[in-house]
């Protein structure tokens, strides 16, 4: 009896627009910021590098670097000041927790990209073509030139 009743309370503030991203993805967060009587939107953007808890307590941390400082800020999935999420990049990681990325700097903070689908092979479909393309070019010049 209890447990229905508090599926009902939390079913009531869940969000039923949170996209699906997992940690190492690169996200954009949306946060309504209330100044007085002016509300604004700020976005955060950076490296998901953990997610806790289930349900209405779900949790994300962000993690990105400010003049050369690490920021990370912790959001609640299903905050009213949240006004959306993009996924710009997905992650290819083996750990459920990123926490390892606080001690890196440089190009070892980088994350393999995880490569999806149709569109990349059209993408790079592409590129071979056009590399090919440059070759025959620079075949057809003349070497004393």
């Amino acid at each position: 009896m209890s447990q229905q009743l508090m599926e009902m309370v939390e079913s009531r503030y869940q969000k039923d627009s949170i996209p699906e991203f997992r940690v190492g993805d690169t996200v954009d967060v949306h946060q309504k910021i209330v100044e007085g009587n002016k509300t604004r939107t700020q976005v955060f953007n950076g490296v998901v590098i953990a997610r806790k808890g289930r349900g209405i307590n779900a949790s994300f941390t962000v993690r990105r670097i400010v003049n050369n400082e690490g920021v990370e800020r912790v959001f609640p999935c299903h905050s009213r000041l949240i006004g959306k999420i993009e996924v710009k990049r997905r992650g290819k990681v083996r750990r459920a927790k990123l926490y390892f990325l606080r001690d890196r700097v440089g190009k070892a903070r980088k994350l393999r990209e995880l490569r999806t689908g149709k569109a990349t092979t059209k993408s790079s479909k592409a590129k071979t073509t056009a590399s090919k393309s440059d070759v025959q070019t620079q075949d057809a010049e003349p070497v004393g030139v």
